[in-house]
């Protein structure tokens, strides 16, 4: 069921469907009722904000770089291998048996007297990591005037994900992935976050990339790891051309050998500062390769930045991110026009995407579509701890509701992300039972909000239907009427 065309709070609109309404859902990440909203055509408000000094990049700097973040994960690695192996040899001791010799326990001192397993027991450095970031995440989000900056790197981070779930250093590296690939090149080019994403330690770790060896490298001869090609298949099936653009086997693997040599520098530090992105010449295959026509034989990391640049400028890509685009921003089914628009604006301004993104705020269909979508569980999260004013000091309860909508922060199934597709995704009976659950939940904790009828008011406005406010107004309790505001078509759906 679609919401019937919004109006600004005021009772006014503007041409073209351009309200705040509209604005600030399907566009932004909701109203925000203790800040006042920006006067004036929230179109003008939208591209403002494209213009901040900070553009994408978190408000706070005081969060780890990666590199660092991957050293404390191999230090707590050793660790942890050091009490096991001590573990192991009481173990064995208390049965009588020779020790094993475990050359890791020539570093441990002798008189540790740490009780057996409370190393384990403490809190682990990928986990600390992982909540600083979602924290830092969370905020930025819910303080965001409108959002539509935090939208945009919602959507980038999905489409170029990585999974907590892959390893201890994808944990801990996900938000620092956001922080340095994705953020910096929200409203930059396209070529740049490409490199940078493909570049960064968490992607080559979640695809698999850090060890993967060229057939005639130096590698590829001493070692059995030999090539791996899920790093470059996604790159051609997700991140650039996309499925059905005309590639093909070939090109995986040609693109996989250029790529050979793309690792992560490991706790020895013999390539680089440990936890950092270098190219290791021994496992690059060291052969000319050909990717979609064209024949690359540049040395070392060029080859592969070459290829990606290429990559980028496809008539296939551009078709591919504007589809996606509309897909997230707009409607489940893209409207082609609509499409065709945007892969222009794409082509011509060679991967612009602070040029994308006016380009969708400045087309008229992407005010007048109805609110079919519905939000996904990031965005209801966000918009709900900003309707209410929730305190964000702890990132626990969004991750959680995160968590049980079936939408874990940094967490996806696959490489392909959390689908666009929204109501397929987010509205089905079980989905909407576990909202109808939160909202609850939520309403219950509520404190020091507005009268229901009041925040309505300021969260809804004119766009909210009669069948709303009757349902509000006839609640028996304020956090009845809490709930059933969060649970209405006009918030459920933007």
């Amino acid at each position: 069921m679609s919401a019937p065309e919004p109006a600004l709070p005021s009772g006014g609109t503007l041409p073209s469907g351009r309200t705040w309404p509209v604005a600030l859902s399907r566009f932004g990440l909701g109203v925000r009722p203790a800040s006042p909203l920006p006067a004036g055509d929230p179109r003008a408000a939208l591209l403002d904000e494209l213009t901040a000094p900070m553009g994408g990049r978190l408000a706070r700097d005081d969060l780890p770089n990666s590199a660092t973040i991957l050293q404390a994960v191999f230090e707590d690695e050793r660790r942890r291998k050091e009490e096991r192996d001590r573990l192991e040899t009481m173990r064995v001791a208390s049965l009588g048996m020779p020790a094993p010799n475990v050359a890791s326990l020539e570093a441990a001192p002798a008189a540790d007297m740490t009780p057996p397993g409370a190393m384990m027991n403490d809190k682990r450095p990928d986990q600390q990591y992982f909540r600083a970031d979602a924290q830092a995440r969370l905020e930025q989000a819910c303080a965001a005037p409108i959002g539509f900056v935090e939208r945009l790197t919602a959507f980038w981070s999905n489409h170029f994900c990585v999974s907590v779930a892959k390893s201890d250093i994808g944990r801990a590296a996900a938000g620092a992935f956001e922080r340095e690939a994705i953020r910096p090149h929200v409203l930059g080019r396209f070529a740049d976050m490409l490199r940078a994403v493909e570049q960064h330690p968490a992607m080559l770790n979640f695809l698999d990339n850090a060890q993967s060896s060229g057939p005639n490298s130096i590698s590829g001869h001493n070692s059995r790891s030999g090539l791996n090609e899920n790093l470059a298949r996604e790159i051609l099936e997700l991140h650039t051309m996309g499925v059905g653009s005309g590639y093909t086997q070939n090109d995986v693997t040609q693109l996989a050998y250029i790529l050979t040599g793309w690792t992560i520098v490991g706790r020895d530090g013999k390539l680089g500062e440990p936890g950092s992105f270098a190219f290791n010449a021994n496992a690059h295959e060291p052969l000319a390769a050909s990717l979609r026509g064209r024949l690359y034989v540049e040395d070392g990391v060029a080859q592969g930045e070459a290829a990606l640049a290429d990559l980028g400028r496809e008539r296939a890509t551009a078709q591919h991110i504007a589809t996606k685009f509309v897909r997230h921003f707009v409607a489940d089914e893209p409207d082609p026009a609509m499409v065709g628009r945007l892969a222009k604006t794409f082509r011509d301004s060679d991967g612009d995407l602070a040029a994308l993104a006016r380009a969708l705020v400045n087309d008229d269909a992407a005010w007048r579509a109805p609110a079919t979508k519905v939000r996904n569980p990031w965005e209801l999260t966000v918009a709900a701890f900003r309707a209410f004013g929730r305190s964000v000091s702890d990132p626990g309860p969004a991750l959680g509701a995160l968590n049980l909508l079936g939408m874990p922060l940094w967490q996806p199934s696959g490489p392909n992300g959390f689908s666009d597709d929204s109501v397929a995704a987010w509205a089905s009976p079980e989905g909407m039972k576990t909202r109808l659950e939160l909202a609850a939940q939520f309403a219950h904790q509520v404190k020091d909000a507005p009268r229901p009828p009041q925040l309505l008011e300021s969260v809804l406005g004119d766009s909210a239907s009669s069948a709303t406010r009757q349902a509000v107004a006839r609640a028996e309790t304020p956090e009845q009427a809490y709930a059933l505001l969060i649970l209405s078509p006009e918030f459920q759906r933007r």
